[in-house]
């Protein structure tokens, strides 16, 4: 907007052309200390009137952001399964803590079977202590699904605490190299896209393509 402009005949004309873009944001009133000079003139330098305001209102928003300590971000919790690969995806606001988001990203897994409808209900999941929660380990051994995930250690009672289960905890290194492999793509370090789905779109295509390098 900040080309040469042609000649305008009228200015009522200048601000009717701006009003459907400037609508109620306050686009048009920006113009009019300006429309008196509006002619045969060379140029009409457009650019140093426009704000960010004018054109896109809350400019470092979105759907799922949330505000941490380091700024804001999006938390992106994934379920893999014992090879790596991802099985469920979760996109949601940082803020929110990760016991708070572990059932909804357990109804995003959706395995396939021959027959039948798809599974959705792994038998233990193993989980590093930001999901030291007893009343989950609960909901989930109500389920049939063993939470496996050792206690803080500033916790005295530890109710299913089992040395033997805490074995498979070793294995917890692989579900660390699938957040590796998705931070190789560079369009998922940094969440450049406001909208969510978007932002959705290129994860389920990274987990699609983790996906086949096993295959």
């Amino acid at each position: 907007m900040a080309r040469p402009a042609t000649a305008v005949s009228e200015s009522s004309d200048l601000l009717a052309a701006f009003a459907a873009v400037g609508g109620t944001w306050g686009l048009v009133r920006g113009l009019a200390c300006f429309v008196g000079h509006a002619g045969p003139a060379g140029a009409v330098a457009l650019g140093r009137m426009l704000y960010g305001r004018h054109l896109l209102s809350g400019e470092k928003g979105g759907s799922a952001v949330g505000k941490t300590k380091r700024g804001k971000g999006t938390k992106c919790m994934v379920l893999a399964d014992g090879k790596g690969i991802p099985l469920g995806v979760l996109l949601a606001s940082a803020s929110p803590h990760e016991v708070t988001l572990a059932e909804a990203t357990l109804q995003k897994v959706r395995v396939p079977r021959h027959r039948g409808r798809p599974r959705m209900r792994p038998e233990r999941i193993i989980a590093d202590r930001a999901y030291d929660s007893d009343p989950l380990r609960r909901r989930w051994h109500r389920r049939g699904i063993e939470l496996i995930v050792p206690y803080r250690i500033w916790k005295r009672q530890q109710p299913f605490y089992d040395g033997r289960k805490l074995r498979r905890y070793k294995r917890r290194w692989k579900i660390e190299r699938t957040m590796s492999w998705l931070g190789n793509f560079r369009r998922l370090q940094t969440r450049h896209d406001r909208i969510l789905s978007v932002f959705s779109g290129f994860c389920h295509l990274a987990c699609l393509l983790i996906t086949l390098r096993h295959f």
